[in-house]
């Protein structure tokens, strides 16, 4: 089968890979000049089965109503005069409940656990290097009262099979000594094991060279315009460099899918959420920690990747816009400044922002659509790192009309 991959950031070409393992012809299309130059160019860089708690819960409305007033906090809220942005904040706030909370994190936990299994046998199968460290991710708190709320939260995903332990300031230095200087800010954390980080941009760099070199086409520089319908079927995909036709096509173009789609009818209830990145040098001239971590209190995760310190943090609702200033980054700075004085060279740092594909419930869209040669692998949110590979073994599955390994109840694009 001849088959259109639209977007190759990490979700687009690990879907390439999938599909082209399964013996298809494959074509990638992406309007920037390589693989992952945008939302999975900066991120967080963790893969995080044990952070896959879904956003939307009862506490996130209050936050949102307080950002209008402070901007120290985690989520942002930014009124824009933008229907769409309104019809999905509305369902976004439907879901805060504790009941739906619950389910979506579960949901989400299958997802990642799976997806990360998958990501261990992309990686045997081609020897991919991506700064990978498999050590285990650490949930740092603040305060007892922090830690132990957070430990009597992880267990919604303990019970679901995820692996932690929980340490205090003494265990957690002597498991990442770059905590030495600061472990009286601490009061502990939860230790998940077999959670990882790594480097997305240059995983998916790599696995685009692995993919070309089983025949994948990759079309740079090439940005969609529209789709051309016959007979209830996607006749081509129109580009700025002429049409492209095939048997199936496969949408994966992140906080951009629901914009190209909405003339066809297909309603995506996707909306961008800004999220805003630093890295900086840290190499043996610093204390740089041995494992990826979030800093719970304050909601802003940092990891070493190779010889760089990335920094990330805050959800920003504020529509399309990627523009950032320094003064954006201040609150998180001084967060990762305060447990790691030492993390890196603090004076040379290269700001970064993207726009995170969110669904309300929080987790991504799977399967067809109204018309059957177009299906969809998207809409994944802060974890399309975690998700990628499994998300890519799901889509070709249901291409191929087999069953996916994992239950996909609430999953699919029409449940």
């Amino acid at each position: 089968m001849n088959i259109l991959v639209l977007g190759a950031g990490v979700i687009g070409v690990t879907t390439a890979y999938e599909l082209v393992r399964d013996g298809h012809e494959v074509t990638v299309i992406e309007r920037n000049d390589g693989p992952a130059q945008e939302t999975s160019f900066g991120n967080a860089g963790l893969i995080a089965p044990g952070h896959a708690f879904a956003w939307a819960s009862p506490k996130v409305p209050m936050i949102l109503l307080r950002s209008l007033f402070r901007n120290d906090q985690a989520f942002r809220l930014r009124l824009k005069a933008d229907l769409e942005f309104w019809k999905w904040t509305a369902r976004f706030i439907g879901q805060c409940t504790r009941g739906r909370a619950h389910e979506n994190s579960l949901r989400k936990h299958r997802l990642c656990a799976y997806s990360q299994q998958r990501l261990h046998e992309v990686v045997a199968s081609n020897a991919v290097e991506y700064d990978q460290i498999t050590d285990g991710l650490l949930y740092l708190f603040r305060s007892q009262q922090t830690l132990d709320r957070g430990v009597e939260h992880m267990q919604l995903l303990v019970e679901d099979g995820q692996q932690r332990d929980v340490l205090d300031r003494n265990q957690v230095v002597a498991l990442d000594p770059a905590y030495a200087a600061s472990k009286d800010r601490i009061a502990g954390a939860v230790y998940c094991p077999t959670d990882e980080s790594g480097d997305s941009h240059l995983f998916t760099v790599n696995l685009a060279r692995a993919c070309a070199e089983r025949g994948v086409k990759f079309e740079y520089g090439t940005t969609i315009e529209r789709f051309d319908i016959s007979a209830n079927k996607i006749r081509s995909v129109q580009t700025d460099r002429g049409a492209f036709t095939a048997d199936t096509i496969v949408l994966a173009l992140g906080p951009y899918s629901a914009e190209l789609v909405r003339p066809l009818g297909i309603r995506l209830s996707i909306y961008p959420v800004k999220g805003y990145s630093v890295t900086m040098p840290s190499d043996q001239r610093h204390t740089a920690p041995r494992l990826g971590a979030v800093d719970e209190d304050n909601l802003v995760a940092y990891v070493r990747l190779g010889q760089r310190l990335r920094v990330t943090a805050t959800a920003e609702f504020a529509g399309y816009d990627m523009t950032h200033r320094p003064q954006d980054f201040i609150t998180m700075l001084k967060a990762v400044r305060n447990l790691l004085p030492e993390g890196g060279d603090y004076d040379t740092l290269d700001y970064w922002s993207c726009l995170r594909p969110m669904t309300p419930h929080g987790t991504p869209f799977f399967g067809p659509t109204e018309y059957p040669n177009l299906f969809v692998n998207t809409g994944h949110g802060h974890m399309g790192w975690t998700m990628a590979c499994g998300s890519a073994r799901i889509t070709a599955d249901l291409i191929a009309g087999r069953n996916p390994d994992i239950d996909l109840t609430g999953l699919r694009y029409k449940n």
